[in-house]
């Protein structure tokens, strides 16, 4: 909701011309090469869904946690963006703009789907854009009508991206005349383009009776039914229900902090050899800051972002713990095709902890851009090691990417003794770094993705199938049989968990979660947030045994329910899993 409320406080300021907000990015991260992987939650249907029904509430201004009806007034107008399976940019010389996604209709309907049908149905979202890339979204009756209105219920408007409507006929060259494609459009459900395309040519196909006025009036209802529930015709916006929000509710100190708890969440400890985190504050006299990402603050902030509130580097957020601490860049940036190795490895020889802050940059991963290979790039290994093998101790390696990478050579090695991710963090992404890293914050973060070995980028990106066959490994967790850098889900603790069953009993009702009740205990001396995966939701008959969790059985979508507790130092949690009902997106025909 503090998203929501600070785009109101522009508007009402005069510093936003609309309420329409293109996020969420609820696409499934399907191929670790996917340059927007960064913008969306998670490669499982059932996590990405939870969010963009959380997301959408509460930049609209519902309550997070209800499906009750959004507020008279909205906040925003939430766009869960691109429906429906879009996740290619340019591959290889395959470019989104003529590329054609054959999907099955069952992975339409428990992969890809789901997230948008919770948009709609638990988020109660106004708009429903489709991908820049297809015609088969942008003029398929079945999913702009069928699906999202008569079926979901989509009581708002759809929206294609910006010149997605011009590309189906410059580039797909989807109908003869451009006033052939806008009538197919809004006769599918359309309502609108980012872009003036529609604008442009909506004119001479109602002039030839290839749209009605009623074509034209449905869309204009849809739209301004969404522009009355903002507000727009209420007069001065700062009379209104929000007139309240403007400059002071910009960039305060509740926001502020939002942003670095989201940040200290958010961070994922994939390594931690013989205990070389947390550091110790006070007793490092000494530290070597490495790294093209240590002190640059567009490196946490990712591939869209609005202007930060006072930002922090990661070299600043260990100098606030670390009184000599010294900065080496180390590459000329993230590529690393020109690199100081002897230099940083002098550094590091000369300090009594080493921190190296890698990864990519928009480069390599942002939208328009896919990734061919699945290593850090350039010199970057290399530099690594070199500091590694110069260091006093195990050093500790900290990566800023929004993909997975195989950093098999890192996991492997003694003398790289801790691993953090930390995605592209935000604003407050430099003090989280330094928190974790001196222990003020227990990391509980979990990898939302697989991390793939290098050989996986053998498998064309235009392969959509979500399920292994005949030699063909599959996607994500649910349905990859292949060996992985770290699984789904991964994530360590400076604490230490136990586990222990405590009863099991069968299932007595069909289609809920009901699997065992369990205790997680801490056995050391740090409190910290513990996830469990403890539960499936499942379709089976009356009792059934449940079925293996966390991966596919039988090729129907089994997500996981997870908990989050926070353990103070030897305490123990104990729970009976409630049911967890998941919508499912209705099957469609092969697009």
């Amino acid at each position: 909701m503090a998203t929501g409320k600070e785009a109101r406080a522009l508007y009402n300021i005069g510093q936003a011309e609309g309420l329409s907000m293109w996020s969420p990015n609820v696409n499934i991260f399907r191929d670790p090469r996917w340059g927007r992987g960064q913008e969306t939650s998670s490669e499982d249907p059932a996590v990405a869904s939870r969010y963009a029904a959380a997301f959408v509430r509460g930049i609209q201004g519902s309550a997070s946690n209800t499906r009750s009806a959004p507020p008279a007034v909205l906040l925003t107008s939430a766009c869960c963006k691109h429906a429906t399976a879009y996740d290619l940019e340019d591959w290889k010389g395959v470019s989104r703009y003529s590329f054609k996604a054959t999907v099955t209709a069952q992975d339409l309907a428990d992969t890809f789907n789901p997230p948008f049908r919770s948009c709609v149905v638990e988020g109660r979202a106004n708009c429903a854009p489709t991908p820049p890339s297809t015609a088969c979204q942008t003029a398929n009756a079945d999913l702009l009508t069928k699906t999202f209105r008569n079926s979901w219920g989509l009581d708002g408007y759809v929206a294609a991206d910006c010149d997605a409507v011009a590309i189906m006929r410059s580039s797909q060259f989807y109908r003869p005349t451009a006033e052939d494609t806008v009538a197919a459009t809004l006769k599918a459900g359309l309502d609108i383009d980012c872009g003036p395309y529609i604008q442009q040519y909506a004119t001479a196909p109602i002039q030839k009776g290839k749209l009605t006025q009623q074509d034209v009036d449905k869309a204009l209802n849809n739209l301004f039914t969404t522009r009355m529930r903002l507000g727009h015709f209420d007069g001065d916006p700062k009379a209104g229900v929000y007139g309240n929000l403007g400059a002071a509710q910009i960039c305060t100190p509740e926001h502020k902090n939002l942003a670095l708890e989201a940040a200290l969440d958010g961070i994922v400890l994939l390594k931690n050899g013989a205990g070389v985190l947390p550091l110790k504050r006070g007793a490092v006299a000494s530290a070597a800051v490495i790294g093209h990402n240590a002190n640059d603050f567009l490196a946490l902030l990712g591939n869209y972002w609005g202007p930060p509130c006072a930002p922090t580097t990661p070299l600043q957020g260990i100098q606030g713990f670390v009184k000599n601490a010294k900065f080496l860049a180390g590459c000329n940036s993230a590529a690393c095709n020109a690199d100081a190795t002897p230099q940083a490895a002098a550094l590091a020889s000369s300090s009594d902890e080493v921190i190296l802050f890698m990864g990519l940059s928009q480069q390599q991963e942002s939208e328009g851009k896919d990734r061919t290979s699945l290593l850090l790039p350039g010199n970057q290994q290399s530099l690594i090691t070199a500091v590694a093998n110069a260091a006093k101790r195990p050093v500790i390696l900290v990566l800023l990417t929004g993909v997975p990478v195989d950093i098999t050579f890192a996991q492997s090695n003694p003398k790289i003794g801790a691993i953090l991710w930390t995605g592209y963090p935000g604003q407050a992404g430099g003090l989280a770094i330094a928190k974790v890293l001196f222990g003020e914050k227990n990391p509980s973060g979990k990898l939302p993705v697989t991390w793939y070995p290098k050989e996986f980028t053998k498998i064309p990106m235009t392969d959509m199938r979500m399920r292994a066959a005949g030699g063909y490994p599959g996607r994500t967790y649910r349905f990859y049989n292949g060996k992985t850098v770290y699984k789904f889900g991964h994530g360590l603790s400076y604490s230490k968990f136990s586990h222990r069953l405590v009863t099991g009993r069968k299932n007595p009702a069909h289609n809920t979660s009901l699997l065992t009740a369990g205790r997680t205990a801490t056995t050391e001396d740090n409190t910290g947030y513990h996830v469990d995966h403890i539960g499936d939701e499942v379709d089976r008959g009356q009792g059934e045994e449940p079925r293996a969790h966390g991966r596919e059985a039988h090729g129907a979508h089994v997500p996981p329910l997870a908990e989050r507790d926070r353990l103070p130092a030897g305490e123990a949690a104990g729970r009976v899993p409630q049911p967890a009902h998941q919508g499912r997106g209705e099957c469609a025909p092969e697009v």
